[in-house]
């Protein structure tokens, strides 16, 4: 998604832009930024892949700097360190832990409204299942955490027991996606495998899906369709995620997906562009950019609850 306004808005500008899609492979996205330079570009604008590495993050800010060229880095958070140390580099993400708390006060709001028809099995606990998208991300770890406190301390202050992770053998209460991919692939594989143990026939069934992002609640969701749960006429599991993607709005219309988080992808790509084009002219990274500054190294751009209301 904001690839696809990125682009829009660098047509807009009259700025020719070049696509490259390393498929979640850090090591083909470093050979395509060192193809990107060979080639001429006047900036460059990365959603790094390994998040977790700031190894990675500054090979390419020093790559960038070597040719003397901007670079605007978006969406995956990278350290302050790395990208202050250069003075034509510039990050545009979330305040990531927003994410986290928005969706840990819908679900707590929600789970509390809900909360004897949530309780399928008639325990006094809703248990939940937890989907991160990647190790070592601070996007995922926030969503991870602030999801489950935030929906907890509604709960709790509200006399109500905290959400309870449906495998108390799970010490980490999450199930992650091995590859970092976010994918729905992941989403429904995890969902499958768990519904054949944890299942209202065995009295234990998971009663609400925490997803970090649309792409696994999605996935998730498919897996509960599946096993004959949130079509119509059947019992609906709330599912939960972040991003608000086309798909999710539309399942959140038709009754299948509960909730989600709003990333706000035309408001991050046309920050990107507006910066990238600045940091090109000589201007200062920020002028006339719509966000929120958190120095002079990143702009955040503002998260917002979506429950199709």
């Amino acid at each position: 998604s904001v690839r696809a306004a990125m682009n829009e808005a660098f047509e807009a500008a009259g700025v020719k832009y070049l696509d490259y899609d390393a498929n979640n492979n850090q090591t083909t996205q470093t050979e395509q930024i060192q193809t990107a330079i060979t080639k001429g570009a006047s900036a460059l604008v990365v959603n790094i892949v390994d998040a977790s590495s700031d190894d990675a993050t500054q090979a390419i800010l020093d790559m960038a700097k070597n040719a003397g060229l901007p670079i605007v880095f978006f969406n995956r958070s990278v350290s302050e360190s790395i990208v202050s140390s250069y003075d034509k580099a510039a990050y545009v993400g979330t305040d990531y832990t927003m994410a986290g708390h928005m969706q840990g006060k819908m679900i707590g709001d929600y789970v509390l409204a809900n909360y004897d028809a949530l309780d399928i099995n008639g325990d006094g606990v809703i248990s939940y299942v937890m989907f991160k998208g990647q190790e070592g991300n601070m996007e995922a770890d926030a969503r991870t955490q602030y999801g489950v406190e935030d929906a907890d301390a509604v709960l709790t202050a509200a006399g109500k027991p905290a959400l309870e992770f449906y495998d108390a053998d799970n010490a980490s209460k999450y199930l992650l996606d091995q590859n970092g991919a976010w994918s729905a692939a992941q989403g429904q594989e995890h969902m499958q495998t768990l519904l054949s143990k944890y299942n209202e026939g065995n009295g234990n069934m998971v009663e609400l899906v925490i997803g970090n992002n649309d792409g696994m609640a999605l996935g998730a969701l498919s897996a509960l369709q599946a096993a004959g749960y949130n079509v119509a006429g059947a019992r609906v599991i709330p599912v939960f995620g972040v991003d608000a993607t086309d798909a999710a709005k539309a399942a959140i219309a038709d009754g299948s997906m509960t909730g989600t988080i709003k990333q706000d992808a035309v408001g991050m790509a046309n920050a990107v562009v507006q910066i990238a084009q600045n940091l090109i002219a000589g201007k200062a990274a920020f002028e006339n950019v719509t966000g929120d500054p958190e120095g002079t190294w990143r702009i955040n751009i503002p998260y917002a609850p979506y429950t199709g209301e």
